[in-house]
């Protein structure tokens, strides 16, 4: 009975969908599911809110695709008032992070609510675990897993 109890482990991934989630510098890195809004000063034509999608490459007015993903926002802000230089010479460009969504965490095995949580770059083991309200009674609470996913590799 200890072995079955001892195999129904409390597995937490913190799976998510950029590499470097929390780098030493916490800059925030653009990922999947994201919501941006860029525009231009003084440019009303240039200026789009938009979601990253599953493949990281966004487009906008006058310029090439960008590949966005595991940019930072002033990172991202630079791509694009580079590449707009050519037709609006001085761009004053603005990069809003409007919203928040490829930081997820999944939590599954012994726990009340298994499933999908979104994190900040701030979010800990434990309150993952409070939001998924907890161990069961039959959890190991000493055989906790944490699996990271990073550079596609968990």
């Amino acid at each position: 009975m200890k072995a079955i109890i001892s195999c129904a482990i409390v597995c937490l991934v913190l799976s998510v969908f950029q590499t470097n989630v929390f780098p030493a510098n916490k800059f925030y890195l653009i990922g999947p599911g994201d919501v941006l809004e860029i525009s231009v000063w003084n440019e009303p034509d240039l200026t789009k809110k938009l979601v990253v999608p599953p493949d990281g490459v966004i487009s906008f007015p006058l310029i090439d695709p960008i590949k966005v993903t595991d940019l930072t926002i002033t990172a991202l802000k630079k791509v694009v008032t580079k590449r707009l230089s050519e037709y609006v010479p001085d761009a004053t460009v603005t990069v809003l992070l409007i919203g928040i969504n490829s930081l997820k965490a999944y939590v599954i095995g012994k726990v009340k609510n298994p499933g999908e949580y979104p994190i900040t770059l701030e979010t800990s083991v434990l309150q993952i675990l409070a939001k998924a309200g907890g161990l069961t009674p039959f959890a190991s609470d000493g055989n906790i897993k944490i699996l990271r996913k990073k550079n596609n590799k968990i």
